[in-house]
C-alpha cells in the first residue's frame, strides 16, 4: 500500500469536500467531521477545512429525517486537498449519471479522493476504483466485488491505495479521520482527539466483522452460538450440530436461549436470516432466488412463505 502525500507530516491547513448524497446517514457526516474540528480545538487554530456539497446544491435529506445544509454543487468542492463521497441507501436514484460524469470529470483535481459506506459504490460506477484496493460496507462486499472485476475488494475497516481512499462505514470513517490526523499531526494529538470521543482508533486493516468484546451476561457458550449463527447466513446448520460445536447437549442450549432471549435456537437462526433477506430485499435488486440463496433458504417459494409468517406480507410487497 503506497499512501497519499496529504498523509504525511505537514503544518499547512488541509481542506476536505465532502459530498454527501441523499439518504446518507447523518453518523457518517459527523464521523467524517467532528475528529478534525476537534484537532482544530486541541491545536488550537484551523489545521483542518471543510466544505459540504450536495449533488444539486440543495440541502441533504439524510436517513434521520433531517436536511443538511450544503455549501453547494458538486462543482464547489474544486479547490479542496480530498473529495470524500458520503452514501447510503437508494443509490439507483441519488448516484445519477450526471452525477457521476462529473464526478469522473474533477477527479484528477484532488489529491485525494474517497467514499464512506456506499460511497466506494459511487467512485466504482464512475471507474474510480479499477486496479485499485478497496473496501465497502460488509454487507456489500460481494456484490461490488462481482459488479466490479477490476476492483480488488477486501473486507478491511478502511483502505488506503495511492490517490483513493475507500472507508466501510461511520466507526472507519473516524478510524480514518484520526489515522490522517495521525499521520499529518502525530500521535499524541490524534489520541487528544479520541480520548474526547471516548473511543480509541483501530486500525484500517482489521477486518469490518471483527469479533466484539463478549456480553458479560450471556453464558460464553451463547455467544459462541450467536457468532455460529451470524456467520452462516447462507448456510445455517441445525440447532443440534450448533449444540455439539459449543460443546452443550441441545436440550440446554435451547434452556439457555430462552433464558436470555425467550426464543429457542432454530427460531433465532431463522430470525436472522429473515432479517438478511429483508435487508436484501429493501437495498438491493437481487432476485428473489438469489436472495433466498444468500440466505439459507433452498427456494424462493420456502423463503416466501417464512417472509410472510415473521413479517405479515411476502417479499414482493417491499419492492412494490
Amino acid at each position: 500500500m503506497t499512501e497519499n502525500a496529504i498523509l504525511q507530516p505537514s503544518d499547512q491547513p488541509l481542506t476536505i469536500s465532502l459530498l454527501v448524497l441523499p439518504q446518507a446517514s447523518i453518523l457518517e457526516v459527523a464521523s467524517a467531521l467532528d475528529p478534525l474540528r476537534n484537532a482544530n480545538r486541541q491545536l488550537g487554530h484551523e489545521a483542518y477545512r471543510w466544505r459540504v456539497v450536495s449533488p444539486d446544491g440543495a440541502p441533504v435529506p439524510l436517513t434521520c429525517g433531517i436536511e443538511l445544509p450544503s455549501s453547494g454543487p458538486l462543482s464547489h468542492a474544486v479547490g479542496a486537498d480530498a473529495l470524500i463521497v458520503v452514501a447510503g441507501y437508494r443509490l439507483a436514484e441519488v448516484a445519477t449519471r450526471p452525477l457521476i460524469r462529473e464526478l469522473r470529470r474533477i477527479a484528477s483535481r484532488f489529491q485525494l479522493v474517497g467514499g464512506i459506506d456506499a460511497g466506494p459504490w459511487v467512485l466504482a460506477r464512475a471507474g474510480l476504483l479499477d486496479g485499485h484496493r478497496a473496501t465497502v460496507h460488509w454487507e456489500d462486499l460481494e456484490d461490488l466485488a462481482a459488479a466490479h472485476p477490476h476492483i480488488d475488494v477486501i473486507p478491511d475497516r478502511f483502505v488506503i491505495d495511492r490517490n483513493r481512499v475507500t472507508i466501510s462505514g461511520a466507526a472507519p470513517a473516524a478510524d480514518f479521520m484520526l489515522h490522517l490526523i495521525r499521520a499529518r499531526h502525530g500521535a499524541a494529538l490524534a489520541r487528544q482527539v479520541a480520548m474526547s470521543f471516548l473511543t480509541q482508533a483501530r486500525p484500517g486493516h482489521e477486518p469490518q466483522t471483527a469479533p466484539l468484546e463478549p456480553d458479560p451476561a450471556l453464558d460464553p457458550r451463547v455467544a459462541a452460538a450467536l457468532a455460529r449463527m451470524e456467520a452462516r447466513i447462507d448456510s445455517p446448520e441445525t440447532a443440534a450440530d450448533t449444540a455439539v460445536a459449543v460443546g452443550l447437549s441441545c436440550r440446554r442450549l435451547e434452556t439457555l436461549f430462552r433464558e436470555a432471549f425467550g426464543t429457542t435456537p432454530g427460531a433465532h437462526a431463522l430470525d436472522l436470516r429473515l432479517q438478511a433477506a429483508r435487508r436484501m430485499l429493501t437495498d438491493t435488486r437481487h432476485p428473489l432466488a438469489e436472495v433466498a440463496l444468500r440466505t439459507g433458504f433452498s427456494s424462493p417459494s420456502t423463503l416466501s412463505r417464512a417472509f410472510r409468517a415473521r413479517f405479515g406480507h411476502p417479499p414482493g410487497a417491499l419492492r412494490a
